[in-house]
């Protein structure tokens, strides 16, 4: 599909106010369509789930001073969404910021829809690797946790009850491409217990204090239980501000804590999972090996 060669360069043009609506949910879901900003992600999107993107907009007023993307990344970009079929748009560095102020010189118009029933799709695994959020509500929070399940290897995300909306852009970005590697689901309370239960995947919650009924345990406990490493296994980490409410605690098979060693008085809950998930990780392959 050919590149559009006219420069689309006035700011109050209908298919600008279109795509700059897009940060807002409301018009997400009316349209059934989603932004894709920056280089990283596009590229990713392009490369994993081509069939979900249907426009791409390229700047066209070269390079921008003091900006890491080069007019080369872009081009490349540009001919890969063109392999892909997807039509590309060049675009005026003010057209650009009328869309988006975090494009970077790129951005995509995605499917929503067809992007949602990808993510929602349960894999078939049997032993699951799971990073569960409960309440996740800072979308810069959700996009990293989401990158630190795709690093850790975990086989699906889930947000659990009222989250920020997976397609909020700045959770997009915060992703930097792993929304497009991995289901992310989102569920209620009920929900994911039941599929942690049908799936026979152990949850771990992480947790400093636990309950009565459940006192945590240290992280490096944890990856001593050689029998739950090799099984499955759900990591469930609270809101940022709140944790986990004792209800859900009691519903767990186990609590764990990261050990801090220094002053600090906690980790935020961005780090918290970037430790745990790669700590269960690396544990869980090392066990692996030696089992073979």
């Amino acid at each position: 599909m050919p590149i559009e060669q006219q420069v689309m360069s006035n700011v109050r043009a209908e298919r600008v106010r279109r795509v700059a609506e897009l940060a807002n949910r409301k018009h997400r879901e009316k349209n059934s369509q989603f932004l894709i900003e920056g280089p990283q992600a596009v590229r990713e999107a392009l490369t994993w789930q081509p069939q979900i993107v249907r426009d791409v907009y390229v700047s066209a007023d070269g390079d921008e001073p003091d900006s890491p993307i080069s007019t080369a990344t872009l081009g490349k970009l540009a001919a890969q969404a063109m392999r892909e079929n997807i039509y590309v748009h060049k675009m005026t560095r003010d057209v650009e910021h009328k869309m988006s102020k975090d494009a970077q010189g790129i951005i995509a118009v995605a499917d929503l829809r067809a992007c949602r029933e990808r993510l929602e799709r349960v894999p078939q695994t049997p032993h699951p690797f799971i990073a569960a959020f409960w309440q996740v509500r800072d979308p810069g929070n959700a996009g990293t946790v989401i990158r630190s399940a795709d690093a850790a290897g975990c086989d699906m995300v889930i947000l659990v009850g009222d989250c920020v909306d997976v397609f909020n852009p700045k959770v997009i970005r915060s992703t930097t491409g792993s929304l497009f590697h991995l289901p992310v689901l989102t569920l209620s309370e009920d929900e994911f217990f039941e599929l942690c239960h049908e799936k026979k995947t152990s949850i771990i919650a992480a947790d400093v204090y636990g309950t009565q009924k459940l006192p945590p345990v240290s992280l490096p406990e944890l990856e001593r239980d050689r029998q739950l490493l090799a099984g499955g296994k759900a990591v469930l980490f609270g809101n940022e501000a709140r944790g986990l409410e004792t209800g859900l605690l009691d519903e767990c098979d186990m609590v764990v804590s990261i050990p801090i060693y220094g002053k600090a008085e906690s980790l935020n809950l961005a780090t918290s999972a970037s430790v745990m998930l790669m700590s269960i990780a690396m544990s869980s392959r090392v066990e692996t090996m030696e089992s073979r």
